[in-house]
């Protein structure tokens, strides 16, 4: 009777584990800046950040966190990658001030883009 039990709860395990896996899926992804930047109308300084985001399509709300405190908040349109992204990028963009803004962020591993801007773009000093 243990041993039923036993290979009942096994096979219950290992059903429900990839199921929990694929449920802790976030839209979330990490940045490291290398130089100050613009986000919306927050200047960021070089570091490590979270970004999360809700939403889909054109109307997405993206917050950026460091040490679990948020930093900033924009809008962004959510996009996939492209093929040729390999791995998370931020896009930056010059803008007429010395600091550069954001314009896109990529997350290779989940094949998704945060556009935040519909200027032109050029790879900056992101990851």
């Amino acid at each position: 009777m243990k041993c039923s039990r036993l290979v009942m709860l096994s096979v219950a395990i290992v059903t429900l584990l990839p199921l929990a896996a694929f449920a802790r899926q976030k839209n979330e992804g990490t940045i490291t800046l290398f130089d100050p930047v613009t986000l919306g109308s927050t200047r960021l300084a070089p570091g490590t950040y979270k970004v999360e985001w809700s939403g889909t399509g054109s109307a997405v709300e993206v917050s950026v966190l460091q040490n679990k405190k948020t930093v900033a908040t924009t809008t962004a349109e959510l996009k996939t990658n492209d093929p040729q992204v390999k791995g998370d990028a931020v896009v930056l963009r010059d803008d007429s001030s010395s600091a550069k803004q954001v314009a896109e962020i990529d997350f290779g591993k989940q094949k998704a883009a945060l556009v935040l801007a519909s200027a032109q773009t050029s790879p900056g000093a992101g990851q």
